[in-house]
């Protein structure tokens, strides 16, 4: 016999794990577009970190996994300095990657890397983005 799990049930449980991982209140965000607007990466998102914010607190943990913006955060902590609510992002980014890679979804694989990169890239490099990306 199996059982279904709601979707409005699978959406209020990712709210609680990226709040739980995080240590982040996401109804606190009043959507200011602070974070965006402060953010060095957000050029190279596909969408700003306020939206991912935003569909975390509606538990849209599908729309964010199909997303880049959360690879692409550096947790530079921009958003975090100038948030007036005072949300670290970079946790909640953080916490969102975790929950990705609990799922054993690998965002890059080393195979895929040329040679001649992996020979370029500094090791320190490598192995960051490979702890960052990888399960």
């Amino acid at each position: 016999m199996s059982v279904t799990i709601s979707p409005k049930r699978l959406r209020r449980e990712f709210v609680r794990k990226v709040r739980e991982l995080s240590g982040q209140n996401l109804q606190l965000c009043y959507q200011c577009g602070m974070c965006s607007g402060v953010c060095p990466a957000v050029s190279n998102m596909d969408l700003s970190p306020r939206r991912i914010i935003e569909l975390a607190r509606l538990g849209l943990e599908e729309e964010i996994a199909n997303s880049k913006t959360v690879w692409i955060c550096a947790s530079c902590l921009a958003c975090t300095i100038n948030c007036p609510r005072g949300l670290d992002l970079s946790k909640i980014m953080e916490a969102i990657r975790l929950l990705t890679l609990r799922k054993n979804v690998d965002r890059v694989r080393p195979e895929d890397i040329s040679p001649q990169e992996r020979r370029e890239l500094p090791q320190i490099a490598m192995v960051s983005g490979l702890r960052k990306f990888t399960g």
